[in-house]
């Protein structure tokens, strides 16, 4: 298994300081990668998830330098930017000619995000389509050795997010995460991101304090602390187990406040980035408004 890192499973009193989360959320690249920096810190962001291309196409035209200079030189960037793969990508597909679109598909979006200077792409682990887990697990693992090796020079690692368990998706469980890193030849470049929508639609009760922390000494004794990048926080449209992934508002959904209330005042999470994927219009609102009841929970 890989390494663990008992220390961290024991729940710190000290809260973070109220002026320096790196919070924010995932932002447009519309424009160029730069006008993502732009718009998150039109909204006070300290930390912003992109897209290192259009999420619905396969492949996209290289950065013009034009771009990389303007996100390189931006004057007041967010602290923290990490990316999130396109939602195409299934490394665990069945189809060979679709596992090998995803294959070069992910190893370009490494490349693109070694450009920009990301540390790490969030990805769904993928899906078995009907073959099993076993099957499932053997071609994702493969996928993703084939996506390193293709961009082998390259920094940027993937961090593998909890799914909800929807449809034959894997992902849902630790125990999933753990086995795609531990037979990976690449396992230094692979990470993982904890969604609170997929947590707990999942089946990981994290409505409650206790239930919340009882669910990262878990992860800690699975994966280890080490391997935790950033978080996703989301509320839930679906109950617990629901199995269904559907995002919804801070404090609008299933969930309740206790989890966020945790990870936005624990001294443990300070240095990871926390995102919002929150739905939302392109003047922010809405982010706005759950950026503020996150940093509220710090008075």
């Amino acid at each position: 298994m890989p390494r663990k890192t008992g220390a961290a499973a024991r729940r710190k009193t000290v809260i973070a300081h109220p002026s320096s989360p790196l919070l924010g959320a995932h932002m447009s690249i519309a424009g160029g990668p730069s006008k993502a920096l732009e718009r998150g810190r039109s909204i006070g962001c300290t930390a912003i998830q992109i897209f290192v291309k259009n999420n619905m196409q396969w492949a996209a035209k290289p950065f013009a330098e034009a771009e990389l200079e303007a996100y390189r030189k931006h004057p007041d960037p967010p602290e923290l930017v990490f990316g999130h793969a396109s939602y195409l990508i299934n490394p665990g597909a069945n189809n060979p000619d679709f596992r090998k679109r995803s294959i070069h598909a992910l190893s370009d979006e490494l490349i693109r995000a070694d450009q920009l200077g990301l540390p790490f792409i969030v990805l769904h682990p993928g899906a078995h389509m009907g073959d099993g887990e076993e099957a499932g697990f053997r071609r994702i693992v493969s996928s993703l050795d084939a996506a390193f090796t293709a961009s082998h020079h390259g920094k940027c690692r993937i961090a593998l997010e909890i799914t909800a368990g929807q449809g034959t998706s894997l992902g849902h469980t630790f125990e999933h995460l753990a086995i795609i890193i531990e037979q990976s030849k690449f396992p230094e470049r692979l990470t993982t991101c904890l969604d609170t929508a997929h947590l707990f639609e999942a089946g990981f009760d994290i409505s409650t304090a206790e239930g919340f922390w009882n669910v990262v000494k878990t992860f800690d004794r699975i994966i280890g602390r080490d391997r935790l990048a950033a978080w996703h926080l989301n509320d839930s449209k679906t109950p617990l187990g629901s199995r269904v992934d559907r995002h919804e508002h801070i404090g609008k959904g299933k969930i309740g406040l206790a989890p966020f209330c945790e990870i936005m005042r624990s001294e443990e999470f300070s240095a990871l980035p926390k995102v919002l994927e929150t739905p939302k219009n392109e003047d922010l609102r809405e982010d706005v408004v759950n950026l503020g009841i996150l940093r509220g929970m710090l008075a």
